[in-house]
């Protein structure tokens, strides 16, 4: 039970700081990535107090011998980039540039980004649901 509340707490804070950010308003993300036209750089001060906030945690966090709400630390043991990384990675990238949405402050955006945001997580449902399909054709012809 711990453990689920401290998730829905995590989620809630994070939820919350993407809000008060603005990282939810697909506009000034936007505004953020276009570097050659009407640039808004304020969303550099949040990414760089999210890796202060990130550098502090990961600090305190491995001085414990284990979680608090886990019998130990899963750290993925694959550090390769491979293909399916980098062509993952390039799609997230272009979705993002093109939209102003990720995941993350999408769902935050649900309660009051209307249809745009509801087309969004649609088309990244289908998107993922496309790749485990094909994924599975792949992984089945090898």
């Amino acid at each position: 039970m711990g453990r689920n509340i401290a998730a829905l707490f995590a989620g809630l804070v994070f939820g919350l700081g993407l809000t008060i950010s603005e990282m939810v308003n697909p506009a000034k993300v936007l505004a953020f990535l276009d570097l050659f036209g009407h640039w808004d750089p304020s969303l550099a001060f949040v990414m760089g107090a999210a890796l202060i906030v990130t550098a502090i945690g990961y600090r305190l966090v491995w001085t414990r011998e284990r979680p608090v709400f886990a019998d130990r630390f899963q750290v993925p043991d694959n550090r390769r980039i491979d293909t399916r990384l980098a062509i993952g990675a390039v799609l997230f990238g272009v979705g993002w540039g093109l939209v102003g949405l990720c995941p993350g402050p999408a769902i935050s955006a649900l309660t009051f980004g209307g249809a745009p945001v509801f087309l969004f997580l649609g088309a990244m449902a289908a998107g993922m649901g496309i790749f485990e399909g094909l994924d599975r054709i792949i992984t089945r012809s090898q």
